[in-house]
């Protein structure tokens, strides 16, 4: 399988079911080292006069590591069906520091501008990170924090441009 790019304004997608149905597979880090982890909270739209990806990790989750350490990152949407359920049940449970979750995942992995995605993708999403952002409890003005955070594991918000976005040709 191979992509093509296309342009952000010709990327018509319902962002709600996207992150909602769909979910991601967030990956940082290069082919030769990198890890992935499903999400599916996630926001697209334009922040200071740019194309953004908003994401969400937990402090314990592998993935932040590398979404720490690399200025790019992917988001690659697979297909619904079979292959994405095995893929997000691999993914959204074990960690990489545990197993091999590419292949456990059997996944593809294409080497992209310092960051991975993968071949079984439908659409990919090129980022480079603008920033982070570490919720705090005292910024909720909600019950939010006790319904979704009882362990006190805060996400950290990662803001990424859209440099490209990618969809099978």
């Amino acid at each position: 399988m191979s992509f093509q790019q296309i342009n952000v304004e010709n990327y018509l997608v319902n962002a709600v079911t996207l992150f909602r149905d769909t979910w991601g597979l967030l990956t940082a880090g290069t082919s030769e080292k990198c890890n992935m982890m499903t999400v599916s909270w996630g926001m697209l739209g334009e922040l200071w006069g740019e194309d953004c990806v908003m994401v969400f990790v937990r402090p314990q989750r592998y993935t932040k590591e590398f979404l720490d350490a690399n200025e790019r990152f992917s988001l690659s949407f697979l297909p619904k069906g079979t292959q994405s359920k095995r893929v997000h049940g691999v993914c959204g449970v074990q960690s990489g520091r545990d197993i091999d979750k590419i292949a456990a995942a059997g996944l593809t992995p294409v080497p992209l501008e310092d960051t991975t995605c993968f071949a079984e993708a439908e659409t990919v999403l090129l980022c480079r990170k603008l920033a982070a952002q570490d919720f705090e409890p005292s910024g909720f003005i909600s019950d939010i924090p006790h319904a979704m955070y009882p362990e006190k594991d805060f996400h950290t918000l990662y803001v990424g441009k859209i440099e490209q976005i990618l969809v099978q040709a």
